[in-house]
């Protein structure tokens, strides 16, 4: 049986680990007068829209300075291990964590290849009201869904994550961002008084990619 999580196991967090062509002119005689005679101006050519700052290629965000550069938690150690065990190995993961383990999905987080784990830091949990949250983790099927509604299938680099996708719940998640700034709209948030930001993001595990949030994610009602 898996134990409902208390609010002090939520609550004891580590800190966050979380861009008019001119006219050619000519001269020529006519009945031996000269006369000017100008080409008409040509029309301007509709201009390209500046390119986006470009995907980063390994992990980003401010976050991403948290984490130890070698060891349990490290980036090369995350590659080596599947997405559960890798992301019980971060400190700023433990709430994340308690509820995967809570809903009976830990081993299934492992085994699944090829996801993208939307991860919210020990302070997204911990800023939500206890009137919210108790109710929430004593109910394993919202817990469940709202687990679920945190991983994509797919591994998705920094250059895809922008745009809606379906999640393992069956809901979606939007997206907005270029680059290394990345957003999903407060209305998809558990609070919703705020965006959620990736605050460190492109972590490869073996089967996954991890992208961590400042913020809990909400499943459709």
């Amino acid at each position: 049986m898996t134990r409902t999580p208390t609010r002090r196991a939520l609550l004891a967090a580590a800190t966050v680990l979380a861009l008019p062509l001119a006219g050619c002119g000519s001269d020529g005689p006519v009945d031996d007068v000269a006369v000017a005679v100008s080409a008409p101006a040509a029309t301007s050519a509709p201009q390209a829209a500046p390119p986006g700052p470009p995907a980063p290629t390994g992990p980003f965000g401010p976050g991403c300075a948290a984490l130890p550069l070698e060891g349990p938690g490290s980036p090369a150690a995350l590659a080596a291990a599947p997405a559960a065990t890798a992301m019980s190995t971060v400190p700023g993961l433990t709430n994340t964590m308690v509820t995967v383990r809570a809903a009976a999905l830990a081993a299934s987080l492992d085994a699944t290849p090829d996801l993208t784990v939307l991860a919210p830091v020990n302070e997204a949990f911990a800023a939500v009201p206890p009137a919210t949250l108790d109710p929430l983790l004593a109910d394993t099927p919202r817990l469940t869904a709202l687990v679920t509604h945190h991983v994509i299938a797919g591994r998705l680099g920094p250059g895809e994550l922008a745009g809606t996708h379906t999640t393992l719940d069956g809901g979606q998640v939007t997206i907005d961002g270029t680059g290394g700034v990345l957003t999903i709209s407060a209305d998809q948030t558990l609070l919703g008084a705020a965006d959620a930001t990736v605050v460190c993001g492109n972590l490869p595990t073996l089967n996954a990619t991890v992208y961590v949030l400042d913020q809990v994610l909400t499943p459709p009602a």
